[in-house]
């Protein structure tokens, strides 16, 4: 799923990306991002590295200098400026984060927006197609759509846009139902069953 942000890393993320405006506009910025996302996917890969990152064990000065001996002529050098800037006020830790909300920043300074998408299975081509045009409707941007498999949802699909979750799943949908009946009691069902079968038609 999408990573959660905070205040600091869009901060932090608001900031860099004012940075790669004055560089070089949506270009730079799209690049930067890409940068910083496989520095992140490097770090949920190799538990090794996401140490060196995060431990307070490591003295700042040598961790900088270490910084510089993996990246340097390997990231361009906004991004190692800006890792290096993280190690001195100890953020490093909180680059998933950032880079999370720098995404966000790129997305909605060009009309897109980040939608986790989860189904029981996988969607095909058709599927997915019809899906982001009806997003694009629905939200007036450009989706951006991750996909993700729960075979626990039995059907149907649940959308995450942002901070708000649509769930429109057969799981649910039985949650919901198994909620109603527990509330209304076997009267209500024999006297109104398709009151009750509507939820999960």
């Amino acid at each position: 799923m999408a990573t959660h942000t905070d205040t600091l890393a869009r901060i932090y993320a608001r900031s860099l990306f004012e940075l790669c405006e004055e560089a070089g506009g949506r270009d730079r910025a799209m690049e930067v991002a890409d940068e910083l996302e496989q520095i992140c996917e490097l770090a949920r890969s190799n538990s090794s590295f996401k140490e060196f990152l995060s431990s307070p064990l490591l003295e700042v000065t040598a961790r900088g200098d270490s910084l510089k001996a993996i990246f340097e002529n390997k990231v361009s050098d906004l991004v190692l400026r800006f890792l290096l800037v993280l190690n001195t006020n100890d953020r490093l830790g909180h680059l998933e984060p950032i880079e999370a909300a720098l995404i966000q920043i790129v997305h909605q300074q060009w009309g897109r927006v980040e939608v986790d998408v989860t189904t029981a299975k996988p969607l095909d081509d058709a599927a997915k197609e019809s899906l982001v045009t009806k997003l694009k409707s629905a939200l007036g941007k450009d989706p951006v759509v991750h996909s993700y498999v729960n075979p626990d949802l039995i059907g149907g699909v649940t959308l995450r846009i942002g901070d708000q979750l649509i769930d429109g799943s057969v799981a649910t949908q039985l949650r919901r139902l198994e909620r109603d009946l527990k509330k209304a009691g076997g009267h209500e069902i024999r006297m109104h069953p398709d009151r009750f079968l509507g939820e999960i038609a």
